[in-house]
C-alpha cells in the first residue's frame, strides 16, 4: 500500500497575498505559451522522433527549465 504525501522542499509562509506577483508567475508557468507548456511539448515530441540524437536534444531542451 502506498501513502503519498505532497510536501514542499522548503517551508513557505505567506504573510500577505500578492496578486501582481501571482499574475507574473502564472504567465510564465501556466498557459499555452508558458514555460511549462513549452517543456511538455518538447518532451512529447521526443517519443515520436525517429532519430536518437534528436530525441536526446529534445529531452535536454524539455528538462532545461527544471534545473
Amino acid at each position: 500500500m502506498w501513502n503519498y504525501e505532497k510536501r514542499l522542499m522548503h517551508p513557505v509562509k505567506v504573510q500577505r497575498p500578492d496578486p501582481q506577483a501571482a499574475t507574473v508567475i502564472m504567465s510564465q508557468l501556466g498557459g499555452p505559451h508558458g514555460e511549462l507548456g513549452a517543456a511538455t511539448r518538447y518532451l512529447n515530441q521526443r517519443y515520436s522522433m525517429p532519430y536518437g540524437e534528436v530525441a536526446g536534444i529534445l529531452t535536454d531542451i524539455g528538462t532545461e527549465g527544471s534545473k
